[in-house]
């Protein structure tokens, strides 16, 4: 397990050293963008109104407050479950040219292979760190797509070594996630056989 600072705009060649289970921090851009945004984008073939290449996105619904004039603070932005992203994001790599995708939890195949077409990291946040992961975004830059509320709205955010972030899926294709699953089925099945011996008189 290594540790690695990640500045935006990241290339393919930044991407071919990390493996899962790797700890990253992010300089530079990252944007919110939830299941609605990624919905807008794939089914209904509307473009993005931020360049995202290069870039990272946050599957997270910030809370925000305005001081008018277009001015945002970041009080609190907690990870949502990536997984519900999961039947958009090959797509949306392949649309937007992203390099990090940031949220809560495991992803499946199809951002597997996403991540390793288009030399992508899907990355973990850890949860219950809201309030930390705010005081790590210096400013919002702007916002779009206001019109969808807050949580789904797409806060672009310059962030100063934001993390720690988990690699699950490195720009291989490999998947932490499932990669423990193989192993902790494996435990599990060792432990059922042990403890089914030492209890088989129970009828």
């Amino acid at each position: 397990m290594s540790e690695k600072v990640l500045t935006t705009p990241i290339k393919d060649e930044d991407l071919k050293d990390i493996q899962v289970g790797d700890i990253i921090y992010l300089t530079g851009t990252i944007v919110t963008c939830r299941d609605v945004a990624h919905r807008r984008l794939i089914e209904k073939k509307v473009p993005l109104p931020v360049d995202l290449k290069g870039k990272a996105i946050f599957h997270a619904g910030p809370i925000v407050r305005d001081h008018g004039d277009e001015k945002y603070e970041i009080v609190s932005v907690g990870p949502t479950t990536s997984m519900r992203m999961e039947k958009f994001e090959k797509e949306f790599i392949e649309e937007t040219g992203v390099k990090l995708i940031v949220g809560k939890g495991g992803m499946g195949k199809n951002t597997e292979e996403g991540c390793k077409t288009h030399k992508a990291l899907h990355l973990v946040f850890p949860a219950g760190n809201a309030v930390y992961a705010a005081q790590k975004v210096e400013k919002i830059k702007e916002v779009h797509w206001k019109d969808l509320g807050m949580p789904e709205s797409l806060w672009v955010c310059e962030v100063k070594e934001f993390g720690p972030l988990i690699v699950s899926i490195d720009a291989e294709g490999n998947n932490l996630y499932e990669e423990n699953k193989v192993e902790f089925n494996k435990k599990k099945e060792e432990q059922y056989a042990l403890i089914s011996e030492q209890v088989k008189f129970i009828k």
